[in-house]
């Protein structure tokens, strides 16, 4: 009885380590943008507890920094301004050069490509905690044979209770098991360039679909197509015009309805 106490008692650090995290309510299964700027950061800021700081890098990349400081790169191409920055996390997906490198510092602890072998795909749900990474894959149109199975990522940012996903380079709208397995979504990026991933009808039928609290558009070239997409939700989603690359973001203070937040594109530069 008493080596089972000791052995308790020495399982406690643990299992409090692994209840950092504040569980999400995800029900799962499972080239640059007109008008970037640079913006002048002295160093990365603070982010209250429960709360998520999203910033919107370029093109498709965005910085998600959570509470306890922890970095997270999407569509990581090497470059996310001169600010300096070794991200924890980094995700890549590989349609085009523009949401990927083939290089990545050796020094960030995790780097995820959303493929693997040619019509394999790949699976990761890296825990670190505070934030669970995930992914669900979907097909990208491929030079080579028309298809390429499995080629995109979904990426879910599971933190501070939201369920945050990253739409990547999507060409198709997802299947019955491919929405089963990315859940509710509370903040999502989707790619509304209208030609290169999704038409603008098909983008915005996802869109209406997963009925997330928060869009943030990217992946855009104009103004003229950034309006044309939201013209198309505004018989349900409210616009907010942001006019500058950062939200904060908590579960307790989602918009009432369907929200999308427009960022305007800027790197992290370090003051001069």
């Amino acid at each position: 009885m008493i080596l089972r106490c000791l052995a308790l008692l020495l399982l406690l650090p643990t299992l409090a380590a692994a209840q950092t995290r504040t569980p999400s309510h995800c029900i799962a299964l499972a080239q640059m943008a007109p008008g970037l700027e640079y913006v002048t950061l002295a160093s990365l800021p603070d982010v209250p507890s429960e709360q998520v700081h999203i910033h919107y890098i370029a093109h498709a990349s965005f910085l998600i920094r959570s509470h306890g400081g922890l970095n997270m790169v999407t569509d990581f191409t090497g470059f996310t301004g001169t600010l300096p920055l070794t991200p924890d996390v980094v995700t890549m997906n590989h349609a085009h050069e523009s949401h990927w490198t083939a290089f990545p510092d050796p020094a960030i602890p995790h780097t995820l490509p959303g493929w693997g072998e040619f019509g394999q795909g790949i699976s990761h749900k890296l825990d670190l905690d505070e934030v669970l990474v995930r992914n669900v894959s979907t097909d990208i149109r491929s030079q080579f044979s028309g298809i390429e199975p499995k080629g995109n990522s979904i990426f879910i940012f599971e933190m501070a209770g939201l369920c945050i996903g990253h739409l990547g380079h999507l060409h198709h709208e997802p299947d019955a098991g491919q929405y089963a397995a990315i859940g509710r979504l509370d903040v999502v990026m989707a790619p509304v360039d209208g030609g290169m991933t999704l038409d603008l009808p098909t983008m915005t039928k996802v869109l209406k679909r997963l009925k997330s609290s928060i869009v943030i558009p990217m992946h855009w070239f104009a103004e003229s197509g950034l309006e044309r997409f939201l013209t198309g939700m505004r018989d349900e989603f409210q616009v907010v015009r942001v006019e500058g690359p950062v939200i904060n973001v908590s579960l307790d203070r989602l918009p009432s309805e369907p929200t999308i937040m427009v960022l305007r594109p800027a790197y992290l530069r370090a003051q001069e």
